[in-house]
């Protein structure tokens, strides 16, 4: 779950403006900064893609871009890294799965 408002024990929190995005060809509200990966695990999907020889899972792992296990479809460009791609307006993401895990 997203955190929507401070409370006076946080400092203030600034988000970037709402836009929206395609997640598996559902709608989504998501804001400037954020990146795919985190987006993704908010609406409850951890399974980003499925490995080619052994069909397991994979997703999030080392979310600094190392390990490409966050490979997803971005505006139809395959395996981009969604650890280290921030969400743009009108953006449209494919897991490999194509549901929530």
């Amino acid at each position: 779950m997203r955190i929507t408002k401070s409370s006076s024990k946080q400092s203030i929190l600034e988000r970037g403006r709402p836009v929206e995005i395609m997640i598996n060809q559902n709608k989504v509200t998501a804001f400037e900064g954020e990146l795919v990966s985190t987006v993704l695990h908010e609406e409850g999907i951890t399974t980003f893609n499925r490995k080619h020889k052994t069909a397991n899972s994979s997703g999030i792992y080392c979310g600094m871009g190392i390990c490409y296990e966050c490979l997803v479809t971005i505006n139809g460009v395959p395996n981009v890294r969604a650890c280290q791609t921030p969400v743009e307006n009108m953006m449209v993401i494919e897991t490999g799965d194509g549901k929530k895990s």
